[in-house]
């Protein structure tokens, strides 16, 4: 018996839906598909992620949604379970976080270093490579410091320098000290348009366009030196973290394509980051 034109449609309609339904299903798998980094603000301000994310996704097929803030931040992000994985540069904090049980081990990714820039002029005297002794010489003079002021890495960099420096309260004991509670490009801009010292990372620093009349100053003390690391966040400590994925991005990071990517990754033919996933071994 033929069918009549209405259950034919019925039928179509029937299908369609049923195909609908089958394909929305890994439609929604793979928009799903996708992890949370907690990062710093030189990783994101610096260009990195731009060059390096796009390189995981095509070899993984996994997105990554960077959330730049201090070290410090964005350690606190992933206690609370905010994150997938944090990737920061205080190894001290960093080790602190593991310890506590909130993150898996921590394997070196990188490293670069930290520069105070100033005026050209150098008022303050500062230039060399003895960061404590930079750091005495503008405690002495008038000029003006930026701090990021906001738990970061370099923050905590920055106040370790200063009692090397034998400076124990630079707000109190700085005369130019202002705090901007701020991430590294804008701390960059202040000391800009205020003909200030600050500390920055190199590779922020090396991507910053609004140099305005500052300059490296102090680069080549041993003490300067910047490791990054990568941490997956504990599952133990919450359950609902993305493990697979999060795992997936820390293997790529160290990974001889993942380390090959961030040696790659340069401004003007110079190279920002320098890969030391070995130095784990």
């Amino acid at each position: 018996m033929a069918m009549t034109p209405m259950p034919r449609r019925r039928l179509i309609g029937a299908a369609a839906l049923a195909l609908s339904a089958f394909v929305a299903v890994p439609a929604v798998q793979a928009q799903g598909r996708f992890i949370t980094v907690a990062s710093t603000t030189s990783t994101e301000q610096s260009g990195l992620f731009g060059h390096l994310l796009p390189e995981f996704r095509k070899a993984s097929g996994i997105e990554v949604r960077v959330v730049a803030l201090g070290t410090g931040q964005a350690l606190d992000m992933a206690r609370r379970g905010d994150a997938d994985v944090v990737m920061v540069h205080d190894p001290a904090a960093e080790e602190k976080f593991v310890a506590e049980g909130f993150g898996l081990p921590r394997r070196p990714v990188m490293y670069n270093d930290f520069v105070v820039v100033g005026p050209k002029s150098d008022p303050a005297g500062a230039k060399g490579t003895d960061v404590a002794e930079a750091l005495r010489r503008i405690a002495a003079s008038p000029a003006a410091f930026v701090s990021r002021g906001d738990k970061s890495g370099t923050h905590a960099a920055e106040l370790r320098y200063w009692k090397a420096a034998g400076v124990e309260a630079p707000p109190g004991k700085v005369g130019g000290y202002k705090e901007c509670g701020c991430g590294m490009g804008p701390a960059l801009n202040i000391a800009s348009s205020a003909d200030a010292y600050t500390l920055a990372d190199r590779g922020t620093w090396l991507s910053f366009r609004n140099r305005g009349k500052l300059a490296v100053l102090v680069e080549g003390d041993k003490r300067l030196f910047n490791p990054y690391g990568v941490i997956v966040v504990s599952p133990a400590r919450h359950p609902h973290v993305k493990r697979e994925a999060a795992q997936a991005f820390a293997d790529w990071l160290v990974s001889p394509a993942g380390q090959a990517a961030i040696a790659s990754y340069r401004i003007g033919g110079e190279q920002l980051f320098f890969p030391n996933a070995q130095a784990a071994k």
